[in-house]
């Protein structure tokens, strides 16, 4: 006796799986311009390395001998898989199949990724189109009843989703229309990515428009308004370039909290000395300067990976190397509010601070900070809180920690450029000026009676202003080690590949003492 019928039965079943919707719905979603989700998990994963599970899961069909008919595959796959030689857990809604909605889904295929993911201590890739195996009101004939949300797969799938971000690197890809339970996934990630074709929203515009909202897909969550709100990090033209992103973004991580950062061969001499720096701080202090030619030149070459570029634009975030150490990054942008801290710019800084702390990266800050943002817009978003806690996550970090005083440190905000109560290195440039206010509008409110009453208000202000420039020079806070070193700006490649030598050995790995949050 053989199995040869039921190999024959696996291959059968096999193929209705890999055909997905049909050959008219894949046909739709090429035309779409998009690709399949089996596709997607192929250019996303090295070439031969996809180990599917559950692909023959779905809703089949019989004849009147239980011969099976045909079977409609479940709208959800994954499987593990390998990224640049590193296993990887990726999971992918079915777009041809419902659309992704709950009632063409298995809710224990999603589920047991995630658990895949946690158990075996690997990154998650999410691949969401739809609403990710959310809700439909179709789902109400189909199942026969109407779903209470929070029931204990739902419940345990949320927890999952959530806790896996304290464990394991969790990525995000938006490939399409992203909906309900499809944009909750998206959005709670360490990265998330989408193409500027696609949109997401908590609901789509044929709900929106019962509130009066005559929306397109576009208008209501399309990759500007994403972006620009902080719910997406990065936002790519092609679905290739969206998994390139994610390539990049799991490169600088480990599989897990339970291991290190991985540190990689770099033939970009640490000693190299950029002399643009020299003049990338104009002397001018109400002149503007850019600030990620700066980052560009102190890293290892074409390693800064950047987060978040559209949301909270007064500071910039990302992945760097230094010397083939990964690192995680903070730098000011004067451009967007002389380098303020606004509400926004706070989210974005805890977050990041989150992750490093989560993932054992060492944080360099170059830092060019007035203060926090000022005005009755700024109170209307409770900037003073938001800095608060931002600074709490400055200070519960136990990463180690260096910063670069480029510019500006004033106010609560300049004070928040270093963690309390542990060591850090600091290093501050010629350029760099501090102080609890800048003058610029201080000297106008500590010495008005004195300006009010001078004969030529106009020339006391300049005077005074004279001789407090002379006083606030960084080198008088040298003599009394208020600031340890001011370096010449072209040694700053160099110190930051030693720190990152130095933060090497500190690195633990194993859980952070708080969970991560979304």
């Amino acid at each position: 006796m053989s199995w040869n019928s039921e190999l024959d039965e696996l291959a059968r079943r096999t193929a209705m799986a890999e055909a997905m919707g049909g050959a008219d719905k894949v046909k739709r979603q090429h035309d779409a311009g998009r690709l399949t989700v089996r596709e997607r998990v192929h250019r996303l994963l090295d070439g031969g390395s996809f180990h599917e599970v559950g692909a023959l899961s779905g809703i089949g069909e019989y004849d009147a001998h239980g011969a099976v008919q045909h079977v409609t595959p479940a709208n959800c796959v994954f499987g593990r898989g390998r990224i640049d030689g590193r296993p990887v857990v990726v999971v992918g809604d079915d777009f041809t199949v419902r659309g992704g909605s709950a009632d063409a889904s298995i809710a224990n295929k999603p589920l047991m990724a995630e658990d895949m993911a946690a158990e075996f201590r690997l990154p998650i890739v999410r691949i969401i189109e739809g609403s990710g195996g959310g809700g439909s009101v179709k789902t109400i004939e189909t199942k026969g009843a109407s779903n209470l949300p929070g029931g204990i797969g739902t419940t345990r799938g949320f927890w999952r989703m959530t806790a896996n971000l304290a464990e394991v690197p969790v990525v995000g890809l938006g490939l399409g229309s992203v909906a309900g339970l499809g944009a909750a996934r998206l959005a709670s990630t360490h990265f998330s990515v989408m193409t500027k074709t696609s949109a997401m929203f908590v609901a789509g515009p044929p709900v929106v428009a019962r509130l009066g909202q005559a929306l397109d897909k576009q208008e209501l969550g399309g990759a500007d308004i994403q972006t620009r709100s902080g719910a997406i990090d990065t936002a790519v033209d092609t679905e290739d370039e969206a998994f390139e992103c994610a390539r990049r973004f799991l490169s600088y991580l480990p599989p897990s909290v339970h291991g290190l950062p991985p540190v990689t061969a770099c033939d970009d001499d640490p000693e190299r000395a950029d002399q643009m720096l020299m003049s990338a701080v104009p002397r001018e202090r109400r002149k503007v300067y850019k600030m990620r030619p700066i980052v560009e030149a102190v890293v290892d070459r074409g390693s800064f990976f950047e987060m978040g570029r559209n949301f909270g634009r007064s500071i910039i975030t990302g992945l760097a190397r230094l010397g083939g150490q990964p690192v995680a990054l903070l730098a000011s942008d004067p451009f967007h509010y002389g380098g303020a801290w606004s509400a926004e710019a706070c989210q974005k800084a805890v977050r990041h601070l989150d992750l490093a702390e989560t993932f054992h990266l060492p944080v360099v800050y170059l830092m060019d900070c007035p203060g926090f943002m000022i005005g009755l817009e700024a109170e209307r978003s409770a900037t003073i809180r938001h800095g608060v806690r931002a600074m709490a996550a400055m200070n519960q970090s136990t990463v180690p920690w260096c910063t670069v005083i480029v510019r500006n440190a004033f106010g609560v905000a300049g004070a928040a450029h270093q963690p309390a109560g542990r060591l850090s290195l600091r290093y501050a440039w010629l350029s760099a000026t501090w102080g609890s206010l800048p003058l610029e509008g201080g000297i106008e409110a500590a010495y008005r009676a004195e300006i009010e009453a001078a004969p030529d208000p106009k020339a006391k202000l300049a005077e005074i202003e004279e001789r407090l420039n002379a006083l606030r020079s960084p080198f008088r806070s040298a003599e009394r080690f208020w600031v340890e070193e001011i370096i010449d700006p072209r040694r700053t490649r160099a110190l930051l590949c030693e720190f990152a030598q130095l933060a090497e050995p500190l690195r633990t790995p194993g859980p952070a003492r708080f969970a991560m949050r979304p």
